[in-house]
């Protein structure tokens, strides 16, 4: 099902939205992250991800995100935790809605020899060694609580 605009808008102010954060990491433990062109978090490096659709079951979903957002299906995944993610601006660039989600961090595999490609909201995809990833400022504070030993957001 597909909101009108009018009516998205009214969800994201109004409730959280779910959310899958796709945590890949490489053989040599690099993450990988796309450059985002949307809001939310729009110019920053974050994981892939995506929202949840009505009715739609989990492990559906997140083989859906990871085909649409990097053009191939996980060859394993397990969840890692639910996290808060709290944005001040939204996906529609509406005044006055902030955006909150229960993002859920997924650890996924891909299949060996996977070749990936961005999709529309990401400019470019990027493996990121942990500890660059950690300290630069172009990586989203969201994607680093992901990879901190005590994220204060977890739930």
């Amino acid at each position: 099902m597909n909101l009108s605009p009018d009516d998205f808008a009214l969800v994201v102010h109004s409730t959280p939205l779910v959310s899958i954060d796709l945590l890949i990491l490489n053989a040599k433990g690099e993450v990988l992250l796309g450059y985002r062109r949307n809001r939310p978090a729009q110019d920053f490096w974050f994981v892939p991800g995506g929202r949840i659709r009505k009715n739609e079951a989990l492990k559906d979903a997140i083989a859906r995100i990871t085909r649409t957002e990097l053009g191939v299906e996980p060859a394993s995944w397990t969840l890692q935790g639910a996290y808060d993610h709290i944005y001040q601006d939204n996906a529609l660039g509406r005044d006055g809605i902030n955006t909150h989600y229960v993002a859920l961090g997924c650890r996924c595999s891909l299949p060996e020899g996977s070749a990936i490609a961005p999709d529309a909201q990401h400019a470019e995809l990027r493996w990121w060694p942990l500890d660059e990833l950690m300290q630069s400022p172009q990586v989203h504070i969201n994607t680093k609580r992901y990879f901190e030993e005590a994220p204060d957001n977890q739930l």
